[in-house]
């Protein structure tokens, strides 16, 4: 299925978001813009203000019924089928009975009349609760041995052995910070009931198959009793891949109770405090490397906190393990993980789903190899990268197009003048006793396919209607990353009409089902395929009929401009569709797609996990301010990889997005329990994203010039939602190397994210390396007797 023509009309233009106009008008419409069906109640989620965990011993719900306007109050006990939204182990219930695991879970629902009035009863709740010890962190969890999955490795050769044989070893600890996804439309669902014990449910949701499974086995009715629907998400990131099931749950339940369409709506305090993040991670690691920096074995061990349930985090972690190597050969590795349950709102799916975790690692440890021996950082870098020799992963997978890597490197480095600008920053920094610069180059490689295989595939709906216009419908979900404007240029395309004939409809289970969730980057690759083979095959219904009817040969039958050409005439589409369908052609087709070549065993630690790979680099400067710890980001400069750009307008904004999310990860964005388990940045006011003010004001992205996927993808593009998070490793980086240059030679202690608490913590243990060395090189003083004391 290559298809590739230099005349492409309306796949590889830079269109607009279709959606675009109606955002900056408000015109778009999200869950809480719908019109409200006539006697529509709300539910609101109730839980114990005071206890993090332990056994509950009584549940006093009296005032929260008798308030006005309160119609139900739901529990455990109100659940028709089973209490349980969880993805795939059970572990997680909608309603929390008999013991409460986290700070935040909810016990109870309230529905009534108006949200304000829920809200007000949810408070009356009486708890008595038998407090237990909670487990907060993973040095808890680890010592406890509480886990929530089994621990997983892999690797090859002998990596403890090479280690000790290593011409130079180092070693540490290194703790990455989680992240609050902060969508600016929170987690909602409206249910409405329909007829036999239906339910209708729109979700903002990124996988509208899990809603429907989830409201169905809640309700204990048949899948095929449940419609999920969602047109737009204002953001995900993750967050509403299986953390919406319980919203949408809760709203099903009250439904059924009531007879009555139920909305909820999270307030963005409990959204925050209730729902799950990105995982945080304690890395120990260690290396053996040669005096030319060049990695001979690498020890990794991720210590993550999931939170109290597994939700997500097989798949979360895997991908942590897979990414730890970044860009880098290991000849030999030992990569772990340890999986571990906390008593805090269970982690989940986040833009990059535990690869930046293992990436920013795989930097750290980097940057530690070119301190010790005195060497630029990008230089050691590029002696370590993968090359046609040495080009087989940890986990057995060939990298496949390590020329790329090196290449784009090659062209960031010369582009951002990187080595005339590491001499400036190293001059500022001798001049400048307060503030110091730091400069960093990192590559990114990031694997493409999700990696359960089943969820590899798609479907997509196309209907050629006889007036010309189409309609599009496929299991993909918009989230604003602008996934239903590229499939409709696909669609566009094969057609050979232009974007304003195809119709764009909200993603609907009734209408394509069993559906992968729209993660993992491959929104696009999936779907768009999916609708290309639909697409195609209506039109190859229509050559047929023309090619018969004119007798012609299919050949000289082109699709362009709204019109169809046969050998010397041209006809309107419509005018095709209308004969065609006078003529009993069928000009509907439910396209499907399955990526192929995903092989990965996971019990063997085999295979190929991955259909190919996306790259990219990043250059940042940053400037740090010694007394304060505050930093700013002076100049970014990025390349990236999207192979032919189905769309470079949404895939530069989607790069510029996601470097931007990612630096926020990594310097601002502290998640901060207390020592009793609560959660304390849990509003815009405690919690601190990226603005306007923090992106750097030189701020220099470009796509990389690239000859086309070499595998067999929609258009040869590459997928683009989550790859441009790591391109922030270099901000990271760049800041390490500012704290680095106040004691040459030593490594410093710097955690993410580098918030200026922790960039100030860094500056005093590095000044306080240097001081020791100082002292240790001075001359012992000299006795009267002229000996040395």
């Amino acid at each position: 299925m290559t298809g590739e023509t230099s005349t492409l009309a309306i796949v590889r233009q830079s269109v607009r978001h279709d959606s675009a106009a109606k955002h900056v008008t408000g015109q778009a419409v999200y869950i809480d813009d719908m019109p409200e069906p006539a006697g529509t109640l709300h539910v609101v989620p109730g839980w114990d203000r005071a206890s993090v965990c332990g056994r509950i011993l009584s549940l006093d719900l009296e005032a929260v019924r008798a308030t006005p306007g309160v119609v139900a109050v739901l529990t455990a006990e109100d659940v028709p089928g089973t209490n349980d939204c969880s993805s795939a182990l059970g572990d997680d219930p909608v309603l929390a009975k008999g013991e409460i695991l986290f700070f935040g879970q909810v016990v109870f629902a309230v529905v009534a009349t108006t949200r304000e009035i829920a809200r007000r009863a949810a408070r009356k709740a009486v708890f008595e609760v038998e407090a237990a010890t909670p487990i907060l962190t993973p040095d808890q969890a680890a010592q406890a041995d509480s886990m929530v999955l089994p621990d997983y490795q892999f690797g090859r050769g002998e990596s403890a052995a090479a280690l000790e044989a290593a011409d130079h070893r180092l070693s540490g600890t290194f703790r990455i910070g989680g992240q609050e996804h902060f969508y600016l439309e929170g987690q909602v669902a409206l249910a409405s009931p329909a007829e036999d014990g239906g339910m209708h449910v729109h979700s903002s949701t990124q996988h509208p198959t899990e809603i429907q499974h989830t409201v169905a086995k809640v309700l204990g009715v048949p899948d095929a009793l449940v419609t999920a629907e969602v047109r737009r998400m204002g953001g995900g990131f993750g967050g509403k891949e299986s953390q919406a099931n319980q919203w949408a749950a809760l709203a099903a339940i009250a439904a059924a109770r009531t007879g009555k369409p139920c909305k909820l709506r999270l307030d963005r305090d409990d959204d925050m405090i209730m729902t799950g993040k990105r995982h945080d991670f304690r890395v120990d690691w260690a290396v053996g490397y040669g005096s030319d920096g060049v990695i001979q074995a690498t020890e990794f061990d991720f210590l993550a906190r999931c939170g109290y349930s597994a939700d997500l985090s097989l798949g979360v972690n895997d991908r942590t393990m897979f990414h730890s190597d970044s860009s880098y050969f290991y000849p030999q590795a030992t990569i772990r993980s340890r999986r571990l349950k906390t008593n805090t709102c269970s982690n989940t799916a986040f833009r990059g789903f535990g690869g930046p975790q293992g990436m920013v690692a795989a930097e750290r440890m980097m940057e530690a190899i070119a301190i010790s021996l005195g060497e630029d950082a990008l230089s050691v870098r590029k002696r370590n990268f993968y090359t046609a020799e040495r080009n087989l992963t940890p986990y057995g997978m060939p990298v496949e197009e390590h020329e790329v890597l090196h290449d784009l490197v090659a062209q960031l480095e010369a582009s951002s003048d990187y080595w005339v600008r590491r001499e400036k920053v190293r001059a500022f920094n001798q001049h400048n006793a307060v503030l110091k610069k730091g400069l960093a180059l990192t590559p990114v490689k990031f694997g493409i396919s999700f990696t359960l295989k089943h969820l590899n595939q798609a479907g997509a709906l196309v209907h050629l209607y006889t007036d010309g216009s189409v309609q599009l419908n496929h299991g993909g979900t918009e989230m604003g990353q602008g996934l239903y404007t590229k499939v409709a240029q696909v669609v566009a395309e094969e057609l050979g009409v232009t974007l304003d004939r195809v119709r764009i409809t909200a993603t609907n289970t009734s209408k394509v089902p069993n559906t992968a969730p729209t993660a993992a980057s491959s929104g696009t690759d999936l779907n768009g395929m999916a609708a290309r083979i639909a697409a195609r095959t209506i039109r190859d219904r229509l050559v047929a009929f023309l090619s018969e009817r004119h007798e012609c040969p299919a050949e000289a039958i082109l699709f362009r401009d709204n019109k169809v050409i046969v050998a010397d005439q041209a006809f309107s589409l419509a005018q095709v569709a209308k004969e065609a369908h006078m003529g009993r052609v069928h000009l509907s087709d439910a396209g499907f797609y399955a990526t192929p070549k995903i092989t990965w065993d996971r019990e063997t630690a085999t295979g190929r996990p991955f259909f190919y790979f996306a790259y990219g680099a990043a250059c940042a400067e940053v400037t740090i301010d010694t007394m304060t710890g505050e930093m700013t980001v002076d100049r970014v400069d990025l390349l990236h990889d999207v192979g032919h750009s189905l769309n470079p307008a949404i895939d530069i904004g989607q790069i510029e997005g996601g470097f931007v999310q990612g630096m926020g990860w990594l310097t601002t964005e502290e998640l901060v329990w207390d020592d009793k388990g609560r959660l304390r940045t849990h509003a815009p006011s405690t919690y601190k994203i990226p603005t306007a003010s923090d992106i750097p004001a030189d701020f220099r992205v470009r796509l990389y010039e690239s000859k086309g996927n070499p595998q067999e993808t929609i258009y040869r593009s590459k997928a683009v939602g989550e790859p441009p998070v790591m391109l922030a490793n270099a901000v990271y980086c760049a800041i390490h190397d500012a704290v680095a240059s106040l004691a040459p030679g030593e490594v410093p202690d710097l955690n993410a994210p580098t918030t200026p608490e922790e960039i100030l913590r860094a500056v005093r243990l590095q000044r306080a390396k240097a001081h020791r060395t100082v002292a240790a090189s001075a001359p012992a003083p000299v006795s009267d007797s002229g000996e040395t004391d």
